[in-house]
């Protein structure tokens, strides 16, 4: 049977009251204190991070550009291979803008003859890299990890407010046990 605790009363904790201890009042203000700093550490957390991985994904997408490339092999079909997949890697050559030759690996279709054109994507200083993302794709990854990091960023001072509230309860609790100690063998006195 559960204890009776009666009508819920709203900011009970700062209200005046003779059974009010000293702290509640402290678990009410740490608790606030918490909640404001969890909403409000994640929420711009959040919306920092937000900015700051489209801006990186916008410098990719303004630095990032497709150079023609030639097919340095033969690739094979893909009949001959175990696998059977549409697409091999393979070794392609370009220019870097400064004009020094560059070969690295990339993803073809089977079968295709040696020295075939491809485009491939490099940076300012012509080392290969993927095909940046899209602007729509880039506000998707943004906000995924906005929202994570968002998340964790209030996880922080929500669960530091809950470990403050249990130390709390468990003191309330410790000196409840000690007054009761102190004070029940006089309660068998009085009853008998």
């Amino acid at each position: 049977m559960a204890a009776f605790r009666g009508p819920k009363v709203w900011l009970w904790r700062w209200r005046r009251n003779p059974l009010r201890r000293r702290s509640d009042v402290l678990e009410a203000w740490i608790m606030l204190a918490a909640w404001a700093l969890t909403v409000l550490g994640g929420a711009v957390t959040g919306l920092v991070t937000i900015r700051s991985v489209e801006h990186g994904l916008a410098q990719q997408r303004a630095q990032w550009h497709a150079v023609p490339a030639r097919l340095a092999e033969e690739v094979p079909d893909t009949r001959a291979t175990e696998s059977g997949g549409r697409f091999v890697w393979t070794k392609v050559r370009w220019s870097a803008p400064d004009g020094t030759p560059r070969s690295g690996q990339v993803r073809v279709y089977a079968g295709t003859s040696a020295d075939t054109p491809v485009l491939v994507w490099t940076d300012p200083r012509g080392h290969l890299v993927n095909r940046p993302t899209t602007v729509a794709m880039a506000r998707l990854r943004a906000v995924l990890v906005g929202t994570f990091a968002g998340a964790g960023a209030a996880g922080v001072p929500y669960m530091a407010g809950r470990r403050l509230r249990d130390r709390l309860e468990r003191r309330r609790m410790q000196r409840w046990d000690e007054e009761w100690e102190r004070i029940g063998p006089l309660w068998g006195r009085m009853t008998s």
